[in-house]
């Protein structure tokens, strides 16, 4: 996720349990481009302890594999080309999800890349551009080129983050592709995440924005996954991941107004799962303008030791019976 997963993040995330793996910011990769630092920065200083995955973006196959063989050189365990960036700034240029509207240039990349990278090579792509009519064509070429990982946003790029959510197609690609593919796309729930995994037959998840709402996501997967009850963490809790989060981003000299905008960025996710008090906070926290506004929204909010959920979508998720689609990677696997 751009602007959020950063080694500051990847470590708030690492003290509630954590991901199996992390994924860096895409390097936005053109004819003279370099490893962005923000990038190379979260990488060496990774407070993980667990293997960090460089995410690549652009349209240029010999920029793409000269960008790859630089990031080779930093401690990462495996190199990525994002195709499912639904952003139209990025979709026009033909980077992200814009190429699964280019197949030849696709073509051309992928065989660069495999011909180039000697670490394992990932893929993270959505079921196509505006429609998923053409996604047997993309596993395809996706298995020609032997990738290592796929990741599928069960999504197309026009969707962005709307309904409906196709994992039956993720179904598809684990079952045609010879490399073990992860689950993507609207996952907010531990027994949510097992379904998934039953039912399409994934080897795992990749978690981004959930990931920012419900940190705790991962440890609580695994509860799922070895029968133990879901620890939820209370309003306290998730009081103290913020503040953790303003003095993580704390920037000495930046202005209180703009570290209040920026600290939004995460509110704007956390809230959404506050269940019925997340209209007050949400409508409250926007319209904080300075540190003490913001916190004591936080507190009137957050300060009591009822477990939350931090689920926007409660309920048991869909199931084939009544539906054809489905209503732990930070972006991060586990």
């Amino acid at each position: 996720m751009q602007d959020v997963t950063d080694a500051a993040f990847w470590g708030l995330i690492q003290q509630r349990g954590g991901a199996d793996a992390y994924w860096t910011e895409y390097t936005r990769v053109h004819a003279t481009s370099r490893p962005e630092k923000a990038v190379v920065r979260a990488i060496l200083n990774n407070p993980t302890g667990r293997p960090v995955v460089a995410q690549m973006m652009g349209n240029d196959p010999d920029a793409l594999a000269r960008t790859a063989r630089l990031l080779e050189q930093l401690p990462v365990a495996a190199i990525e080309l994002n195709l499912g960036c639904p952003a139209p700034v990025v979709y026009r240029k033909c980077a992200g999800g814009g190429l699964l509207r280019q197949p030849r240039l696709l073509d051309q990349i992928l065989g660069r890349l495999r011909d180039t990278v000697t670490l394992p090579l990932s893929l993270k792509t959505r079921l196509g551009f505006d429609s998923d009519a053409h996604f047997d064509q993309l596993l395809d070429l996706y298995a020609r080129h032997r990738p290592d990982l796929v990741i599928v946003h069960a999504r197309t790029v026009l969707q962005g983050y709307g309904l409906p959510v196709r994992y039956d197609l993720i179904q598809r690609a684990a079952q045609s592709l010879p490399c073990p593919v992860l689950a993507n796309g609207h996952i907010h729930d531990p027994h949510q995440a097992l379904q998934i995994l039953q039912q399409t037959g994934a080897r795992g998840w990749m978690i981004g924005r959930a990931a920012i709402r419900n940190p705790w996501i991962f440890s609580q997967i695994r509860q799922a996954l070895s029968g133990q009850p879901i620890q939820r963490p209370t309003g306290r809790d998730v009081l103290h991941y913020i503040e953790q989060l303003w003095e993580s981003y704390a920037t000495p000299g930046y202005p209180e107004r703009l570290q209040t905008q920026r600290l939004k960025l995460f509110t704007n996710f956390i809230g959404e799962g506050l269940g019925p008090d997340a209209g007050a906070f949400l409508h409250a926290i926007r319209r904080s303008q300075t540190r003490a506004e913001f916190f004591e929204i936080c507190r009137r909010h957050l300060d009591h030791d009822r477990p939350l959920d931090l689920n926007p979508h409660p309920g048991p998720p869909p199931t084939p019976a009544n539906t054809n689609t489905l209503a732990p990677a930070v972006e991060s696997a586990t």
